[in-house]
């Protein structure tokens, strides 16, 4: 009794089952036949769509420059290393003093009671007022015409050049003419003492004088070599630093 009732089940199974594979590979037929016709273009259908077998058919299109971008945000490194672009040594010398030498430093003189040059600095807005306001006539008429640029400071004479750590904040000056005047404004991280003796011994070898005025925290040294003059204006800063304004004109 129970083999009847199996051999009953399987017989209403085997058509069904039979039935169900046949629509399986039906749909995997159906499948092939689809791709083959995306892969070739021969079929009816896509022939009639010149658009779909452009786009299929046609080569992809790359932009170079954006192609060198690609993989930005990738955790991959790069197929090179990273680097900055170094400027140029030229490029920090109008920034920069010269590198620091080996004079032996002599003492300026102590600062004298008055101080008509540290007036001249405080009623100065500019770089060309303050050489305008010098004691020098032929500095004075430089001043009409002085041109602005920290290029000014790459042109300051051998024998009074920038502080070894300066570092350059505005410069101006005027080459036509008998002139020859730099104005520089810089900073410098030695103590007021320091550059003033440092400016003292350079000026004094190179034959110019050195008179030392004060007024306050207001120092100015300057001195004449026949038509040729300087003045070295300076404050202390409340970090022991100096800033420092230096205007030179040695002429033609």
């Amino acid at each position: 009794m129970v083999r009847s009732g199996l051999r009953v089940f399987i017989a209403l199974l085997l058509p069904a089952a039979l039935a169900a594979c046949g629509q399986g590979n039906d749909a995997d037929r159906n499948l092939d036949s689809l791709d083959a016709e995306l892969a070739d273009g021969n079929s009816a259908g896509n022939s009639r769509d010149p658009a779909l077998m452009s786009a299929l058919h046609d080569q992809i299109m790359v932009d170079p420059a954006l192609a060198g971008q690609a993989n930005a945000d990738a955790i991959r490194p790069p197929s090179q290393p990273y680097a900055a672009p170094v400027p140029p040594e030229s490029a920090g010398k109008a920034l920069t003093g010269p590198a620091q030498d080996n004079m032996p430093t002599k003492t300026a003189p102590a600062a004298k009671g008055a101080c008509p040059q540290c007036a001249a600095k405080q009623e100065s807005m500019t770089l060309g007022a303050l050489a305008a306001r010098q004691a020098s006539g032929r500095t004075r008429a430089c001043a009409a015409n002085v041109q602005y640029s920290t290029r000014w400071a790459l042109r300051l004479p051998a024998d009074l050049p920038l502080y070894p750590d300066a570092r350059v904040t505005e410069a101006a000056g005027n080459e036509g003419g008998n002139c020859a005047l730099r104005i520089v404004s810089f900073a410098s991280g030695a103590p007021l003492q320091t550059v003033i003796d440092w400016y003292y011994t350079r000026a004094t070898n190179a034959g110019y004088s050195g008179e030392h005025e004060a007024d306050g925290d207001e120092h100015v040294l300057a001195g004449t070599r026949g038509d040729a003059a300087y003045a070295v204006f300076l404050n202390a800063r409340g970090d022991g630093g100096t800033d420092v304004d230096l205007v030179v004109n040695t002429g033609k």
